[in-house]
């Protein structure tokens, strides 16, 4: 049988950002090692009006965990401090609405993590 799918996923989070969804997904393997894997899906409109979807995976290990927030929080603060005005620091900070689907779902209510599947399917 395919690894892949014997894989439990645990937690998952959609974040939709304009022609792109971004997918956190925790799984864990058989012997209960967890993972994070965080997926690009951006929207492309074909030549012949077509959709397909582009996606990109990123698998992160528990052991990385901590890295990866330190050393995406440091680009975020450079980004921040260096490299944007006050207003569009202020634009960032503002306050924002969020679709009940991009809010955590509980593990009964999600269907498994399907990345051939297109976005608005989730």
């Amino acid at each position: 049988m395919d690894d892949r799918h014997e894989q439990e996923e645990i937690y998952s989070q959609r974040i939709k950002a304009g022609k792109r969804t971004y997918f956190f997904d925790v799984k864990a393997t058989r012997g209960q090692d967890y993972y994070l894997t965080i997926t690009e899906s951006k929207r492309r409109q074909n030549g012949d009006d077509s959709v397909s979807y582009e996606k990109h995976k990123i698998f992160l290990y528990k052991e990385d965990f901590l890295k990866f927030v330190d050393a995406l929080q440091d680009a975020v603060d450079y980004v921040r401090e260096e490299l944007l005005t006050p207003e569009e620091v202020a634009e960032l900070d503002r306050p924002r609405e969020y679709d009940d689907r991009d809010q955590p779902r509980r593990e009964f209510d999600r269907p498994a993590f399907d990345p051939n599947r297109a976005d608005d399917a989730y």
